[in-house]
């Protein structure tokens, strides 16, 4: 009794840490924190939510961001699965090097990078666009996307492929109708890890948004200043969680699998 009582406070401060600034940022959201018209400070109001709505620089953001995020996801699944797939079904030489290589890339520091993609993306106008950060995204999402993928690929049998190719499916069908069914565990762990080191980066988001198409994690840093509306910005970074948080909720059930799967 005595060991469980040690584990459930240890777990319970842990909680507590863990929760509390969550906590504080929701609280601080709803409470005004500059001097305002009929308004005393730490008064409970929904003033800092309304001033999102009313900004079209901030509501900008967060369009923006949900816009390179998706495209982000879309391609390095849609891209990752095909490469994925010929990885695990054929083998060649130097084949497992080049799944580490791909890793190796991915933990590559972005800003070794910022100069030559900032360049490149200035000459064909993907600058100040979400667009353009997201296809920079991919670049770096997609070794991860392959790389979890193929593992997943790799523990379906080879015989299930076959007895789809003997029943007629073409290699289309059979990825569609048969192998994202099999792997809709990988693919939600995929598609999980691409959104959220997309959302969170900031690397380029700062470098290829000058003047437009900013994400909302330029937005929050720009509302730092001299003097800072803290309850605005606690209420961007609770906008900020909620896509997040949606996704977890949305593919759940595939995470939770997939890392049964590949215990």
């Amino acid at each position: 009794m005595r060991g469980v009582a040690v584990k459930l406070a240890v777990f319970g401060a842990l909680a507590a840490f863990i929760l509390l600034p969550l906590v504080q940022t929701f609280l601080l959201s709803f409470m005004s924190t500059l001097p305002r018209d009929g308004m005393v400070e730490g008064e409970w109001t929904l003033i800092n939510y309304r001033n999102i709505m009313a900004d079209p620089d901030l509501t900008g953001s967060i369009i923006n961001s949900l816009i390179y995020v998706s495209l982000n996801v879309a391609l390095c699944i849609g891209a990752g699965l095909p490469a994925a797939y010929a990885l695990a079904r054929n083998r060649f030489v130097g084949d497992r090097h080049f799944l580490f290589l791909l890793l190796a890339f991915r933990v590559t520091p972005p800003v070794v990078l910022s100069l030559p993609i900032f360049i490149l993306f200035a000459n064909v106008g993907l600058v100040n666009t979400p667009v353009g950060i997201a296809l920079v995204h991919c670049l770096f999402n997609l070794p991860i996307a392959i790389w979890i993928l193929e593992s997943f690929i790799s523990a379906v049998p080879k015989e299930f492929d076959e007895t789809a190719f003997i029943d007629g499916h073409s290699l289309p069908s059979f990825m569609l109708r048969q192998l994202i069914p099999a792997i809709a565990p990988g693919i939600g762990v995929a598609a999980f890890f691409c959104f959220i080191f997309s959302w969170v980066e900031v690397v380029f988001a700062r470098i290829l948004t000058v003047t437009a198409g900013k994400p909302i994690t330029m937005a929050i840093n720009a509302l730092f200043g001299f003097q800072t509306d803290i309850g605005l910005v606690m209420a961007m970074t609770v906008v900020s969680l909620l896509p997040g948080v949606g996704m977890i909720w949305f593919v759940r059930k595939h995470i939770a699998r997939g890392f049964v799967m590949r215990a």
